[in-house]
């Protein structure tokens, strides 16, 4: 039992209420974990959306209002009082919060965009595991701003291998949380004297969850309260992880959800005119349009429908430029492939990074090898759950006229996961890419995946896969094992990956090929009370070392650190990398420095500082000195963010490197500038200026949002970029208006 719960009344109550019926609770009994139950109410008078809770209907309703800390002492009783009430009819389910503050003035608001981070300021987070699996689940937060703040939980909540953070309630596909998904649903706040409040109403149609009919549920639910840094949970999570831990949620009762099938469909209308000034072309006007619809089959089983999906992107965050060459290190945005994007995760996913491999990455339907933009034509998908297996099923047509020289392909992939008690599962999955031309050029890509917990510290994951290409017919394996050993004071990994020189997914995300890689981590947490401003060490060794199939060492990296978390949310590092490159053939590293074929061993020291981010002035330093190859290096980086309430934020940040090699020397700067001014939640100006001078250009990039449900509205965007260097002068312009509308047929 929780410490927190350690009350003998208590204790008696619980066992009394669990030997008879779970569903006869209230709104909660104290204990922890899986043991811990609340009910929702129904209702026949649904409640106005606008954050004040005085309405008559929520009077009535079970109140959850015991949550303790995650941070910063976990399992004591949280400081502010947090009262949950939740309601359903037949649509949807209502949740009202009040977060009763002793400090109202003091509320942190953060930034007024949807998903933006929640670290920056006081929040409230729901979790419900519809599936009851353990391992799945929505996620749906706000802010005091009102903003809409949701996302996908797969995998528990549960990364690849890398050095944790404590708080992670935020960005990331591929990590065990997909915030890129956009549901359907609604949001208000209010602020008074007692503190903030917030009204939530989530359509079923949103949702995916088993038969219709009485529900259980998996839930919990977060408050943040910034100025202290104190996170409290209703059910509690151990503190070393987050509370996309799933599979330590309580349970929600009393739910009863419809059986009725529900249709929308969401139609895009894009203009765009460009001109390319390097090209000498005039100016170019284009207009099209397209759409997505979604039906859902049944509760847990939904289909997409797209005909030519929109690859414009002008949704993209601020922090990308409109740039096509890093188009595969965007976020997806598409609707059409984002609902359970999760299923389709085969590999250890972690786009722009060495390490990311995922046999299947959307981004690469609509986009050659030459970074192109290759239309969408159609498709279809099938995700959902179906008698407790998980199931994805994709078709997708692709391509250009003929008459442009470019083949049109057909791809498509097949998922099956079942999910196996105490966070453990078992997956495979096919993949195809198939030209459509007379050339019948294919790739072919199979895998198994598996995952096995053990205990509550202890997960061990794996998978093994292997392509089919014509003309390739070497190595074409790819395969991975994963142990990880996490307690509150320990965080200790180790992973063997292996990949063929001919090993092609060509539907997902490889950045290094023809190696054995082995990888391992050691971190120790503890926190250190005698200190007020210190709330946590860090210090944590990684290594990896990467090999050819001849043992030749490609790459050795032993990273030595002494980080920390402060008590105001800011953090540090102190550390040292000693690494070795090896090169087989020249390398040209800056243009006109080529590195000759050697061995090189090189270290560095590296130190980096963030002040409290959710400050009005907030600072981040970051600065590499010592060796690199053959000679050595100096980085700078820097930001200086600037925030006035919740309507403005700005950035500037500037990253210069000054390398001196044998073989020569160079130097690069990148400037750049974000700016953000939101009029409301779901009204905002964004832009992001950027000057590089490795390229000698400065580009702008402007976007105005009106935002509707689920991400949907208009959006006005303008892209420039301005050669700096001789001869001077305008590159590209662009403006682009799109809007786009989501129409629910069939409720």
């Amino acid at each position: 039992m929780h410490p927190a719960f350690a009350s003998p009344s208590t204790c008696f109550t619980t066992v009394v209420c669990l030997a008879i019926m779970p569903e006869h609770l209230g709104a909660q009994a104290s204990v922890a974990g899986a043991d811990l139950f609340a009910r929702a109410a129904r209702t026949d008078a649904a409640p106005a959306i606008d954050g004040t809770l005085d309405e008559a209907v929520w009077v009535g309703a079970p109140v959850i209002s015991d949550f303790f800390q995650h941070e910063p002492q976990e399992g004591a009783p949280a400081t502010e009082r947090t009262e949950v009430r939740i309601l359903f009819d037949r649509d949807a389910i209502y949740v009202g919060a009040r977060m009763l503050d002793a400090t109202p003035s003091g509320i942190l608001f953060g930034e007024k965009r949807r998903d933006a981070d929640l670290q920056d300021a006081d929040a409230l987070l729901l979790v419900f595991d519809t599936y009851r699996d353990r391992q799945n689940a929505y996620v749906f937060g706000t802010t005091p701003s009102g903003i809409e703040y949701d996302g996908q939980v797969t995998k528990d909540g549960q990364g690849g291998l890398t050095v944790s953070r404590r708080f992670q309630t935020g960005p990331g596909t591929g990590a065990g949380f997909n915030l890129n998904w956009d549901g359907s649903w609604e949001v208000a706040t209010s602020i008074d004297d007692d503190g903030w409040h917030a009204e939530f109403r989530i359509p079923f149609s949103t949702l995916r969850y088993g038969a219709g009919g009485p529900q259980v549920w998996g839930m919990n639910i977060s408050r943040t309260v910034r100025r202290t840094n104190e996170e409290v949970f209703w059910a509690p999570v151990p503190r070393q992880y987050t509370l996309y831990r799933v599979s330590q949620a309580g349970e929600l009762y009393g739910l009863e959800a419809p059986t009725r099938r529900w249709v929308s469909v969401t139609p895009y209308a894009l203009s765009s005119a460009e001109r390319d000034y390097l090209a000498g072309s005039d100016v170019d006007v284009s207009a099209t349009g397209g759409g997505d619809a979604k039906i859902g089959l049944t509760p847990s089983l939904n289909l997409d429908l797209t005909v030519n999906t929109d690859f414009a992107q002008v949704e993209v965050d601020e922090q990308q430029l409109n740039l096509t060459r890093f188009s595969l290190f965007f976020p997806e945005k598409r609707p059409f492939f984002l609902e359970n994007a999760g299923n389709f995760s085969v590999g250890t996913p972690r786009a722009g990074s060495e390490l990311g491999l995922d046999l299947f990455y959307s981004r690469r339907i609509g986009l050659s090898d030459a970074g192109e933009e290759i239309p969408i034509l159609g498709g279809g998908r099938l995700t959902g759950n179906i008698g407790g297996v998980t199931v994805g099923a994709l078709s997708i047509q692709a391509g250009r006229d003929a008459a442009l020289g470019v083949a049109s392909n057909n791809y498509s992939a097949a998922r099956l996961m079942q999910v196996l008690p105490n966070r453990s599962q078992i997956g495979g999955m096919f993949i195809s890419r198939l030209n459509t031309d007379s050339t019948g050029d294919y790739n072919l890509t199979y895998a198994v995946d598996g995952r096995w917990g053990i205990g509550s510290s202890i997960n061990l994951d794996g998978y093994a896969s292997f392509t089919t290409t014509p003309g390739l017919s070497g190595r074409h394996h790819g395969l991975g094992f994963n142990a990880t050993y996490v307690t509150r004071d320990w965080d200790i990994g180790a992973q063997y990956r292996e990949i063929g020189e001919d090993f092609n997914p060509e539907v997902g995300f490889l950045p290094r090929t023809a190696y054995r890689a082995f990888i391992g981590r050691l971190q120790r947490q503890w926190r250190a009370p005698g200190i007020s401003w210190i709330r946590e060490f860090r210090p944590h060794i990684l290594f990896r070392n990467y090999y050819d199939f001849d043992w030749f060492l490609e790459t050795r990296y032993l990273h030595v650190d002494f980080a920390g978390d402060l008590e105001n949310g800011g953090a540090f590092s102190f550390h040292t990398n000693i690494r070795t490159e090896g090169l087989k053939d020249p390398f040209e590293i800056s243009p006109g420095v080529i590195l000759p074929p050697d061995t090189y061993d090189f270290t560095e020291f590296r130190v980096r500082i963030n002040t409290d981010p959710s400050a009005p002035l907030a600072l981040s330093a970051d600065v590499t000195l010592g060796g690199f190859f053959s000679g050595h290096r100096q980085t700078y980086v820097g930001e200086l963010t600037n925030r006035i309430g919740s309507t403005w934020i700005g950035a500037l940040n500037v990253e210069h490197n000054d390398v001196d090699l044998a073989e020569g020397s160079f130097t690069s700067t990148l400037l750049g500038a974000k700016l953000a001014y939101s009029f409301t939640p779901r009204i905002f100006m964004q832009g992001l200026l950027q000057y590089n001078t490795d390229v000698d250009d400065f580009s702008a990039n402007v976007r105005f949002g009106w935002l509707s449900t689920a991400g949907t509205g208009l959006y006005l965007v303008y892209n420039e970029v301005q050669r700096t260097d001789t001869p001077t002068g305008p590159v590209n312009r662009a403006f682009i208006i799109k809007f786009t509308k989501q129409f629910n047929l069939v409720r």
